[in-house]
């Protein structure tokens, strides 16, 4: 049987109201996903899911939005696979589930729950100007950075 090649799958979260600085990050995050050949997943909607969809797009890159409500009508322009999940903010552990790394945007209480849940499960969350709640998660400077180190934990699982 012939080998199966994975894509690894990074999740990126954040605020769907978010500062124009995190909106350039998740784009530049977006791209080097894209770059480095992985998929993007993330809550489907705007802010910082948007933009890093749209870094991703721009390079060429697959992305996948988990909507918290019924209609893929509700997914951002930039989202290539659209999963109405129904489960308003349950679907945050769908997001996380699905990543096997999670880089955090700024961010709100949406997205302070999904690092929590990310870490209770044991997936690596890599941390952009984001909630600092103790040393499991994994500072970056630069989206670049935080790409780069989410997967270097996917590749030592």
């Amino acid at each position: 049987m012939a080998d199966i090649i994975r894509k690894v799958h990074i999740g990126v979260i954040g605020a769907a109201d978010c500062s124009d600085t995190a909106a350039r990050l998740a784009c530049e995050v977006g791209r080097h996903i894209a770059i480095n050949k992985a998929v993007l997943f993330c809550g489907g909607l705007g802010g910082v899911m948007e933009m890093a969809a749209k870094g991703a797009r721009e390079e060429g890159g697959l992305t996948v939005g988990l909507l918290p409500g019924f209609n893929f009508s509700d997914a951002n322009p930039y989202i290539d696979i659209a999963i109405p999940s129904g489960l308003s903010h349950a679907r945050n552990m769908l997001v996380v589930r699905a990543s096997m790394a999670i880089i955090a945007v700024e961010g709100s209480f949406g997205t302070l729950s999904e690092i929590a849940l990310a870490l209770k499960i044991g997936r690596p969350v890599i941390g952009l100007q984001t909630w600092d709640i103790g040393p499991e998660i994994i500072k970056a400077q630069t989206a670049r950075e935080a790409v780069e180190k989410a997967l270097h934990m996917v590749n030592r699982q």
